[in-house]
């Protein structure tokens, strides 16, 4: 394999990326721990029984708003990085991952589960590079500083992490937050951290010409969604049927399934997230987790659909207040939507909530941006 700078510079020559002098700093920093962690060797077993310390790579925590080419840059590290012992993954699929081992060191062993699931992940593993770090249920929260510190200080692993937000900025207003300051602690500690905000939103440019809202519903409004999900992720469209799902966790032992779940990127069906019994904390759980949502079929309602259009309402609530990126297929313009029925004056501020989160200002607000 080549080194990251090499074939980030190469990208630049062949016209594939521009110049960024954000992202030449970033890539530079991770050329560099490309080169440290092909020459590292983690001490033994018996090399940690008797006390022997190698000069442990820092990891690196890499912020900052969506689009700037955190992603690109962490394909590049995983994909240049000539070692075996090495997992990407994306947050949040970790972190389902961690509480069902959890859960079976629970059932089958007494004590702290912690150290032995800290264990089991660490086995044969040397890098954990994670994308789109995003921290918003107590559940994660209340487990990570302790996790993660034996994941780095206990078995050495070595943690690289894309995110939208700074640290100090993570699980901000969360439920018990006190319990979660030791995490942010031990990432300015032991990972150094790096923000990457440039002028340029090349997610937003790779998007040039397709609008965000799509009517009226068929074949055509489908592929222009479809378009869009396989431009903001890379995803090949040609390997469509294998595009990855996700299980969305709500707290209380409740999930939702995400039938598209990408590099921060979740396509749902309105009848699935609107259609059912959802609540004001499911859709926050969706906006915190999610920079773009995809929703396809939403339909004009009417009197018989009050359920359904104060559901979307709490919706459009969430992705709003929390800058999420919204693109989808409807069977009207937004005023059209809902005409008549209980609450069809209050659903003109969702309409017009709507016609905002098409605008330029609006699409390139950074995620959670108050």
């Amino acid at each position: 394999m080549t080194g990251l700078l090499g074939r980030y510079h190469q990208l630049v020559e062949n016209g594939e990326l521009r110049p960024d002098p954000g992202q030449l700093a970033a890539a530079q920093r991770l050329g560099n721990l490309q080169q440290q962690l092909e020459r590292y060797e983690a001490p033994g077993l018996l090399g940690r029984l008797l006390g022997r310390k190698a000069a442990r790579p820092r990891g690196l925590y890499l912020w900052g708003g969506v689009g700037r080419g955190k992603s690109m840059l962490m394909d590049l590290f995983h994909q240049c990085l000539a070692i075996p012992e090495k997992r990407r993954t994306h947050f949040h699929a970790f972190m389902i991952e961690v509480h069902a081992l959890l859960r079976e060191a629970r059932q089958s062993e007494t004590g702290d589960p912690i150290p032995p699931v800290a264990a089991k992940i660490a086995t044969n593993l040397r890098v954990l590079a994670f994308d789109e770090m995003v921290v918003n249920n107590s559940a994660d929260a209340m487990i990570m500083s302790r996790l993660f510190t034996a994941l780095i200080r206990d078995h050495g692993l070595v943690v690289v992490t894309t995110s939208n937000r700074a640290p100090g900025a993570l699980y901000k207003d969360g439920l018990n937050r006190e319990h979660f300051l030791p995490f942010i602690a031990l990432i300015e500690q032991d990972l150094d951290v790096m923000a990457l905000n440039g002028p340029h939103d090349y997610r937003l440019e790779r998007l040039a010409g397709i609008d965000t809202w799509h009517t009226p519903l068929g074949d055509s409004a489908t592929a222009q969604v479809r378009e869009a999900f396989f431009r903001l992720t890379d995803f090949p469209p040609e390997d469509s049927a294998n595009v990855p799902s996700a299980d969305l966790d709500l707290g209380g032992g409740r999930t939702l399934h995400v039938p598209k779940s990408l590099k921060g990127v979740a396509v749902f069906s309105f009848s699935k997230l609107c259609g059912e019994a959802r609540g004001a904390a499911d859709y926050l759980a969706v906006a915190q987790t999610y920079h773009t949502v995809i929703v396809v079929g939403i339909p004009a309602m009417g009197p018989d659909n009050r359920n359904e259009a104060a559901r979307f309402v709490t919706l459009i609530d969430a992705l709003y207040e929390n800058k999420v990126k919204l693109f989808a297929t409807a069977a009207a313009q937004p005023e059209a939507l809902y005409r008549s029925g209980d609450g069809a004056f209050e659903f003109e501020r969702t309409a017009s909530r709507l016609m905002e989160m098409q605008s330029e200002d609006y699409l390139a607000a950074g995620h959670g941006e108050a």
